[in-house]
């Protein structure tokens, strides 16, 4: 038992973090794009923290269920409902047999996830459950989930302790213009003064060429001292190579896995969610942080899903917070 996927929406593809140790041999990491959204919705359900799950973008899915489980919904908001009622998300939601989740277009934000308590049955390829489109390894079949699919659960578990804490302050993906701090780096040796201060100082715009792999931005020129074509080495998730076009393109989870333009900076991880949230025209400025400072950063993103990890696992001790959980729930049981 599992779903069936009745509309398969606009990319929605099973997701986890990535095939890692591969890049040698020329396959990207691939994985999900939003790590923070990606972590919440498996915390939700005590889920291990690296379980698979469906990620969407633009358009989302509608899917049926074949079979009771529970589920947490994550990332933006694209109006999800519940056999036509709204559902919420950052929370954990018991579904029956035959109910019907629906998605619409993103309203905040562009993807969105779902994790699943009964884990989707999907087969491990070189270490990870993950969609690799390029090559068309891992997830289902190595490509987008179609109509008329079918994915079952690998176990059955119907439970969790403490269900009426288990929800979380929604992220919220409304703005349109964001900061992204960057480690300069590691070929900002190849510009010059003025085209780094191009780079720090001006705001730039998301194209539409923004898919899984990049994405590209529209801006004031950056200037190299000569060029800005190198001998290919490594690309990590967040770097930004600047062409010689001299617009930066930041590379995301499907990736190639060497390239041969100069990088000026790396989007630092804790930031690379707010990035993968954006929408065509949405505007974009950079801040340099040292190695160290975003080594802080990370650590305090630990801390805090630490702490939402306590805080769902918490009684629900207060009568009014009871009834008020209760009553959120109360239609999505029979």
């Amino acid at each position: 038992m599992g779903i069936r996927v009745i509309k398969g929406g606009m990319l929605t593809t099973i997701q986890d973090m990535g095939r890692t140790g591969y890049q040698s041999q020329g396959f990207s990491v691939a994985g999900v794009m939003d790590v923070r959204s990606f972590q919440i919705a498996n915390l939700l359900l005590d889920n291990p923290e690296n379980e698979a799950v469906i990620e969407f973008t633009l358009i989302g899915p509608t899917l049926e269920f074949t079979s009771d489980t529970i589920i947490a919904i994550t990332g933006g908001d694209f109006g999800p409902t519940i056999n036509g009622e709204p559902a919420p998300m950052y929370t954990a939601i018991y579904m029956h047999k035959g109910d019907i989740l629906k998605f619409g277009s993103a309203k905040t934000g562009a993807r969105g996830y779902v994790a699943f308590s009964s884990y989707l049955k999907i087969p491990v390829v070189m270490g990870s459950r993950c969609t690799n489109l390029k090559s068309r390894i891992g997830g289902f079949k190595g490509r987008k989930l179609q109509d008329g699919d079918y994915i079952l659960f690998r176990i059955k578990r119907r439970y969790l302790p403490f269900f009426l804490s288990r929800h979380l302050k929604p992220e919220d993906f409304s703005q349109e213009e964001t900061t992204l701090r960057v480690v300069m780096g590691t070929q900002d040796y190849m510009f010059s003064k003025q085209g780094i201060e191009t780079f720090l100082s001006n705001e730039y715009v998301v194209t539409s060429e923004f898919d899984r792999m990049g994405c590209r931005l529209e801006g004031p020129y950056i200037a190299p001292k000569t060029t800005s074509d190198m001998i290919s080495d490594g690309i990590a998730f967040g770097s930004i190579q600047v062409p010689s076009h001299g617009k930066p393109i930041i590379l995301l989870a499907d990736r190639q896995t060497t390239g041969g333009y100069a990088k000026i900076a790396t989007v630092i991880s804790a930031d690379i969610p707010k990035l993968v949230q954006r929408k065509t025209d949405h505007k974009i400025r950079f801040v340099p942080v040292t190695v160290e400072e975003a080594q802080e950063i990370y650590a305090e993103e630990i801390k805090k899903l630490d702490a939402m990890r306590q805080e769902i696992h918490k009684p629900c001790k207060e009568v009014l917070e009871c009834r008020l959980a209760a009553k959120r729930i109360s239609t999505l049981f029979r």
